[in-house]
């Protein structure tokens, strides 16, 4: 009496490995995969830069009661990389060291910028603020790869992302 001891599905007559249709659905989960995580990475970039430009829009709104509450001249400048806001004082312009309007690096970059106009800034672009509201209206569109932001003034006081 001979007694065979199986192990399931792989027994002598089949041989170790994988089969073909095994190969192709672990290169399909693969491929789904990888596309989610490039998907979600392509999300979390727009996602950074709305986040940037609302907390930059809030900033301009902050530095816009600032420069009327104080009776000062405020400016926000803007390049490619960082933001940063300056006060006016008797010796000129001066970096604001504030806790809440100090300079800031966006997360991407570099961001281009351009006003409604179309008139690209590549270096960089200030906007000051005083006593009275900002007298022009504008929109101040960001831009990081294929995903753009605009903050729009309403010339009084106003400042929305869109």
């Amino acid at each position: 009496m001979q007694i065979e001891v199986g192990y399931g599905w792989c027994n002598s007559k089949y041989k170790a490995g994988f089969t073909l249709l095994e190969l192709l659905i672990v290169m399909l989960i693969m491929g789904v995969v990888l596309g989610a995580v490039g998907l979600s990475a392509a999300q979390s970039n727009k996602k950074i830069l709305q986040e940037d430009v609302q907390r930059l829009a809030a900033l301009m709104q902050l530095a816009r009661d600032e420069a009327i509450v104080k009776n000062r001249l405020i400016a926000l400048e803007l390049d490619a990389d960082r933001y940063r806001f300056f006060i006016k004082n008797d010796n000129g312009w001066q970096v604001l060291q504030d806790d809440v309007l100090r300079e800031r690096i966006f997360k991407l970059s570099p961001i281009e910028f351009s006003l409604l106009n179309g008139a690209s800034h590549s270096s960089s672009w200030r906007l000051v603020f005083g006593r009275d509201p900002v007298d022009q209206p504008f929109v101040l569109a960001l831009q990081y790869a294929q995903d753009t932001y605009s903050i729009s003034a309403d010339g009084i006081g106003h400042f929305r992302v869109e």
